[in-house]
């Protein structure tokens, strides 16, 4: 396990090495920030002064030799438009973010297991046919149009639900969160359940296949020769063996879900990363973008790493460590 866990990290820095090139280099290229950020009466010695107080003067190498400069040192850049180092402003927003996708992966593994559970056993039944059709559509509806409805059903019309915002956090061992309040539910209801859909709809279909496949093995007919009873045949047999699979998915899955949560967050003003991150793409705000690749980056490869680390403890047949033991 420790040889297979410090060969993925050289590997991480490798995998992290080259996207800090592809990335610092590919935002870079586009477009000019000292043109937005300078007034329309800006001469040219004013527009100098400009990209030298943001570092801008300086060859484009010697600009990513800073960066790495700081990045081993843990400073990513400071941000064109907030003037504070980039981390800060993602750390400030990363625990709203995180809310939400710890929410929606709850509402997913909450309702999709039992939902695929079923399907498996009763894979005939009206009932089974109705939740295989709610997953496709679950993968088949863009994101937005769901959200724009759910506001315009709970919040317009029945006006159950708030449509945009966050609540008030409340501290829980320093972060702050919202979901121990009614009111921060029901804004991070929405959101959430938007969110959710397509890993709902994954974990529906990994678990009913799952099911299909693992029922009929043989070690399930033997615990069943000898008496176990039903329920402990699938919560503890089945389930331990089709796990593998979903914990694979959602892994990654879930890193997706934080990273590019920009849809929901913008449709529902959700105050995370992704809006933070559309914002700073409309003033080029530079150190800003690629700190915030960077970080997602770093967090792939380490659900990457976890996802590793999770198989073994699931199944002792897997050797990450590269042969049996």
């Amino acid at each position: 396990m420790l040889e297979f866990i410090i060969r993925r990290c050289l590997q991480a820095v490798l995998v992290l090495f080259v996207m800090t090139l592809l990335v610092f280099f590919g935002v870079n290229v586009i477009g000019n920030p000292v043109y937005i950020f300078a007034s329309s009466e800006c001469t040219q010695a004013c527009l100098n002064a400009i990209s030298a107080d943001l570092g801008l003067d300086q060859p484009i190498w010697e600009q990513y030799r800073r960066f790495l400069v700081g990045l081993v040192q843990g400073d990513l850049g400071r941000s064109f438009t907030y003037g504070i180092p980039a981390m800060t402003l993602i750390w400030e927003r990363f625990p709203a973010t995180l809310e939400l996708a710890l929410a929606a992966l709850i509402i997913a593994l909450g309702v999709g297991l039992p939902l695929g559970v079923f399907a498996g056993l009763r894979p005939r039944s009206l009932f089974s046919k109705a939740i295989m059709g709610f997953s496709m559509l679950s993968f088949s509806v863009p994101v937005f149009w769901i959200g724009l409805i759910m506001i315009l059903v709970f919040s317009v019309n029945l006006g159950w639900l708030p449509a945009i915002g966050r609540a008030q956090p409340v501290n829980l061992l320093g972060l702050p969160v919202t979901f121990l309040t009614l009111d921060g539910l029901r804004h991070l209801a929405m959101p959430a359940f938007t969110l959710s859909l397509v890993m709902l709809a994954i974990v529906i279909r990994l678990t009913r296949a799952g099911m299909s496949e693992v029922l009929h093995a043989d070690y399930i007919k033997f615990a069943r020769a000898n008496g176990i009873r039903e329920s402990r045949v699938i919560g503890v047999h089945v389930m331990k063996n089709i796990m593998i699979p979903i914990v694979t998915v959602l892994g990654m899955e879930f890193g997706g879900v934080i990273a590019f949560a920009v849809v929901t967050e913008s449709i529902f003003s959700w105050p995370g990363v992704g809006k933070m991150l559309i914002d700073a793409i409309a003033v080029l705000d530079r150190p800003l973008i690629v700190a915030y690749l960077v970080f997602v980056v770093v967090m792939f490869v380490a659900l990457n790493l976890l996802v590793d680390i999770v198989y073994s403890l699931l199944d002792p047949r897997i050797r990450v460590g590269g042969g049996a033991r």
